[in-house]
């Protein structure tokens, strides 16, 4: 009973360090972007700001086009994130269901996928683009965006087809209903956690992508936010502090009121109701 007792102490403990140091750079961020100049510069930094200003956030507007960046970073996020989950979703049901040698050849070339680093790929993306005259364009940016999503996507979706149990679609199929039926009245609602989840996960790498964006988009009118929250850094290498704190909280919020809103659908019971007891 001790020996239970003193170990589950110990993984809350764990768990507890864990939060804390994942929570200590977003909370870092925030307290910076209410301090004055003065207390920036000061040689005994404190967590609370002694006097909290909104300075910052009105000289990041003033100084870069946040807004603008903010509805392109969006707009690439949101078509990515869409377009890769109607790609992956029917992608997922097959590779799950048909488990041929192809499919699962295709299972394992998804998660070598991943193992790639992003300088082996953008020359070859970089001159495709070209070549399709998509170079500086937010429509090229997304391509990339869900060519580079999908594997994953593909990867998540699978585990989720199959853990849908095969019997509701056979009782389906007994009732009457086609395949395509099945799918879309049986098996997607199903789905709808998995689907949310890769979504988010597609949407969240898109929005805060940066290399692909500073590389593809050449104009100020096409920028991304992570590329736009770069100049706040001079060219001798020194940030505007408060500033770019201000502006990179502000890039944060989208991301974590998302989560928010729909982290009960992706934690709820994704067979919950399905099957009678």
């Amino acid at each position: 009973m001790r020996t239970s007792t003193s170990g589950r102490v110990g993984q809350y403990a764990a768990l507890l360090a864990y939060l804390v140091f994942l929570a200590f750079p977003f909370l870092w961020l925030v307290s910076t972007a209410f301090k004055s100049p003065r207390e920036l510069g000061s040689l005994h930094p404190t967590w609370i700001p002694r006097d909290p200003t909104l300075d910052n956030f009105r000289q990041a507007f003033d100084e870069q086009p946040l807004l603008r960046a903010a509805g392109n970073s969006l707009l690439a996020a949101l078509a990515a994130a869409v377009i890769a989950v109607l790609i992956a979703t029917p992608l997922a049901y097959v590779m799950a269901r048909h488990r041929t040698r192809l499919a699962k050849a295709a299972t394992g070339w998804v998660v070598v996928s991943q193992a790639f680093p992003l300088v082996l790929v953008i020359i070859p993306l970089f001159l495709a683009l070209k070549n399709l005259r998509l170079i500086n364009s937010l429509v090229g940016l997304v391509m990339v965006y869900v060519v580079w999503a999908l594997p994953f996507a593909l990867w998540m979706l699978v585990g989720y087809v199959r853990a849908v149990p095969t019997e509701l679609e056979e009782a389906a199929a007994v009732d009457g209903a086609g395949r395509l039926r099945t799918l879309v009245s049986v098996t997607a609602p199903l789905l709808a956690p998995g689907i949310v989840a890769t979504a988010l996960f597609a949407f969240i790498t898109a929005w805060n992508e940066f290399f692909f964006a500073l590389v593809l988009l050449k104009t100020a009118d096409k920028q991304t936010l992570p590329v736009v929250l770069t100049h706040f850094i001079g060219a001798e290498g020194v940030a505007d502090l408060g500033p770019l704190a201000a502006a990179a909280f502000l890039a944060t919020l989208p991301s974590l009121v998302i989560f928010a809103i729909i982290q009960r659908r992706i934690t709820g019971g994704m067979l919950t109701g399905a099957v009678k007891s």
